[in-house]
């Protein structure tokens, strides 16, 4: 059975299936997808999850012996294997075809593959996969339908915008549904529930300013300390709203501490970026700080981030812009000798 990514939701609300298949070119789609299938299988019971990556040299012998294991306090359990390759090989073709044939109702299964050829979807181990299983496709929105894609994103965090606004958004993130969903969180940020208006959403998705936020963001994680403080102050000077600023350097701080926990519990950077979801440009970033970071010391300034929200919304007296300037150079300084 094959479904694309937008009516996943659906699907869900009439049961789980034992097997997910989600594959596609639209990595954002593939991430929200496998997540709404975890959510949902937790609310259903299945507290057990292990995460399997089936990289090179990878023994399938893995594959069964997790299907056939289950924890003393759990008596349901997510299975999440990722083939990063999208090719399993004879080994792993044989292992996913004799998974499918041997399928427990305790256990609910996740395969995340990448977007695979014509080939490779006609082939004997994934056509196996889709007679047992619900294959998710999470294909790019095309750039036609980009707009409609928008306004039911808008329509999630309670906000509308007429059709030529929703034209001119799509226009300007050129069908990168990434580069789409950050603007959209951005607007969420900015502006209350509602109506939104052609301006509103130009002068947010235009703001091309020398000092944005995600410069601050790169010169945080870069340890440029120097750098933060001199982007901040012109940040503050264009009046930028601090709710978007404290919202994007505690994402970063979120991340180094995930990491970093699972830098700590299994030695492995490249599986630990891999489950943070950190990709492209930014992980060169994240790389380098995750050094310094300790989880220790990201616990401590993700606990200063919740004091510095309580500033913004007024519950606590004090200098946001200062604070967050402490908190910026902090992160920015720890490790460095």
């Amino acid at each position: 059975m094959r479904i694309d990514s937008e009516d996943l939701p659906r699907q869900l609300a009439k049961g789980l299936g034992s097997l997910y298949v989600v594959h596609g070119e639209a990595l954002l789609l593939a991430i929200e997808a496998a997540d709404a299938i975890r959510v949902a299988a937790r609310e259903a019971g299945y507290s057990e999850r292990e995460v399997i990556i089936a990289e090179q040299h990878f023994k399938w012998a893995e594959l069964r012996n997790s299907a056939q294991s289950m924890s003393l306090f759990a008596t349901r359990k997510i299975i999440d294997l990722r083939i990063p390759s999208g090719k399993p090989g004879i080994d792993g073709a044989q292992a996913l075809q004799e998974h499918c044939e041997n399928l427990n109702p305790d256990t609910l299964s996740i395969i995340s593959l990448p977007q695979l050829d014509s080939a490779t979807l006609k082939s004997k181990w994934f056509s196996t996969l889709e007679q047992h299983g619900i294959v998710v496709n999470a294909n790019e929105v095309p750039l036609a339908a980009l707009p409609m894609w928008l306004a039911a994103r808008l329509k999630r965090q309670g906000q509308t915008a007429d059709e030529d606004t929703l034209a001119f958004l799509a226009q300007r993130v050129e069908g990168n549904l990434l580069a789409a969903f950050q603007e959209i969180q951005k607007l969420a940020l900015l502006f209350p529930e509602g109506p939104l208006s052609f301006e509103q959403v130009k002068d947010a998705v235009m703001d091309v300013a020398r000092f944005d936020v995600y410069k601050l963001s790169e010169a945080m994680l870069s340890g440029d300390a120097e750098r933060y403080a001199r982007i901040l102050d012109g940040l503050r000077a264009e009046g930028t709203a601090t709710v978007l600023i404290l919202w994007t350097i505690a994402e970063d701080i979120r991340t180094l501490a995930k990491v970093s926990r699972a830098i700590q519990h299994s030695g492995n950077l490249a599986n630990a970026l891999r489950d943070a979801r950190v990709w492209g440009i930014r992980q060169k970033l994240v790389e380098r700080a995750v050094r310094r970071f300790s989880p220790a010391f990201a616990e401590r300034a993700l606990r200063k981030a919740a004091l510095i929200d309580k500033l913004i919304k007024g519950l606590r007296h004090g200098d946001v812009w200062d604070e967050l300037l402490q908190l910026g150079i902090k992160c920015a300084r720890t490790g460095i000798k």
